[in-house]
């Protein structure tokens, strides 16, 4: 039965992407360019290669593709995806000023809309009788289109409405007809906005996170325990989009915050130890007073999570599967992601709490939100997360919202508090809309102090 429904799923997500994908290629392709042209054959080409390359960029992985394959089809596959989801919304947006647009050209000239230059007849045509009708011809037709019956001065040729709908994209005497003229006009603002938002976005993940500061007070800290820092590093994605020079960027930002603990909660790598080892090795440059721990997210299950906690033990991380330590003024504990239950290692909070102490404060790394309510019921004073991506690409912000209890921030339940990083990389598409990524520094605060 799931499978069943898995694929009735499947087959309706490509069924839209495939719509969507034909309605663009209406708007952008078809109503801007001439048939038989070069700009008409490479917009077709186009619009069937990226969404091609954009399946391969999310199953090449899955797929076990040789990893520099898996880097070839991933950049151009995993940018489309972003440019795809913008220039839907904005051409969803322009779809109404077209028709506005289109609305008061016909109004303003019932025959015509844009004025092109002089027909330069050709000698043939000049000199046969079949020309001079198939000109008379074609001009009954546009005035016709336009639904006026007054004709067109020669030399002025300004098409009508119906002739962006015929076999070309400008008007038989050398104008533009007037829907071609607004698809172009709309069609290149709709596209700028959208590679404009996603070149953006993409430099703002490129150039590495930013650092986000925030105190935290807990009741149960001791007063010498006051202004302990702790880097919160959440989401990176190593893979193959996101590299070495990526995670050099990640730990050259956390060691000038000069932490006394980092905090690595999940989502490290997308790819076996193998490939992805060399991306990680910037990782043994970590420097923190009281060392740098780690806890699995959903994605290290989908990379082989055993291999990778033993490889980040080798760079110096201590990883914290269902375990505590004890630090000099309060408990640090973490549970492994509950992706984990698959392979029969998932969070044991009776584990990693049940036997300590309740009246040292606990801070608990945990990858995902959603256990904050397991948290609070094993006293739990504070909970440090990330997996949302503070939902990366806008609107998927309000996506997030439907699956966890927080997106981003700090927010309070009962006597536990959560933190949810928005994370130092991107999944997918190298692209942050309205979600800016960072490395948190949260520091604890002591009421005695």
């Amino acid at each position: 039965m799931t499978i069943v429904v898995f694929a009735l799923v499947a087959l309706a997500v490509c069924a839209l992407l495939v719509g969507v994908h034909r309605w663009l290629w209406i708007r952008l392709v078809r109503d801007t360019t001439a048939p038989g042209g070069v700009p008409r054959r490479v917009g077709t080409a186009l619009t069937i290669a990226l969404p091609l390359l954009s399946v391969a960029a999310l199953t090449a992985g899955r797929a076990g593709a040789p990893f520099w394959l898996q880097q070839t089809v991933s950049w151009p596959g995993y940018l489309w995806l972003a440019v795809l989801l913008y220039l839907t919304l904005t051409m969803l947006v322009a779809e109404p000023i077209r028709a506005l647009l289109l609305r008061r050209l016909a109004h303003r000239d019932p025959s015509a809309a844009v004025a092109g230059p002089p027909a330069e007849p050709s000698a043939h045509s000049a000199g046969t009788p079949e020309s001079g009708t198939a000109t008379a011809a074609a001009s009954s037709s546009a005035s016709a289109g336009a639904g006026a019956g007054a004709g067109v001065e020669p030399g002025a040729v300004l098409a009508a409405d119906g002739a962006g709908r015929g076999a070309a994209a400008a008007a038989p005497g050398g104008g533009l007809s007037r829907r071609t003229f607004v698809a172009r006009t709309v069609g290149g603002a709709a596209a700028a906005v959208a590679f404009g938002t996603v070149g953006n976005g993409a430099y703002g993940v490129l150039r590495g996170p930013s650092v986000k500061r925030v105190q935290v007070p807990l009741a149960k800290l001791p007063r010498a325990a006051h202004g302990f820092r702790i880097a919160v590093v959440s989401d990176v994605h190593l893979g193959p989009v996101l590299g070495r020079a990526h995670a050099q960027r990640i730990v050259d930002t956390v060691n000038r915050t000069q932490p006394d603990l980092i905090a690595i909660v999940g989502d490290l790598v997308d790819g076996s130890v193998p490939d992805l080892g060399p991306a990680a090795e910037p990782l043994r440059g970590l420097t923190a007073r009281h060392g740098s721990f780690f806890v699995t997210g959903n994605h290290e299950y989908f990379s082989g999570a055993e291999q990778w906690v033993e490889h980040v033990r080798e760079l110096g991380l201590t990883p914290l599967e269902n375990a505590r330590r004890a630090l000099p003024h309060f408990d640090l504990a973490g549970v492994n992601d509950i992706q984990g239950e698959r392979e029969g290692s998932g969070p044991d909070f009776r584990a990693a709490l049940g036997d300590r102490d309740r009246t040292r404060a606990a801070v608990l790394l945990a990858h995902q939100p959603v256990v904050i309510h397991d948290a609070v019921r094993h006293g739990v004073d504070l909970q440090l997360s990330g997996h949302t991506h503070g939902g990366q690409l806008w609107p998927g912000n309000f996506l997030a919202e439907l699956a966890n209890p927080t997106v981003a921030g700090l927010e309070r339940y009962g006597d536990t508090q959560l933190y949810v990083s928005r994370g130092a990389g991107a999944w997918g598409p190298p692209v942050r809309v309205g979600a800016p990524s960072d490395i948190t520094v949260v520091e604890l605060a002591s009421y005695q102090a």
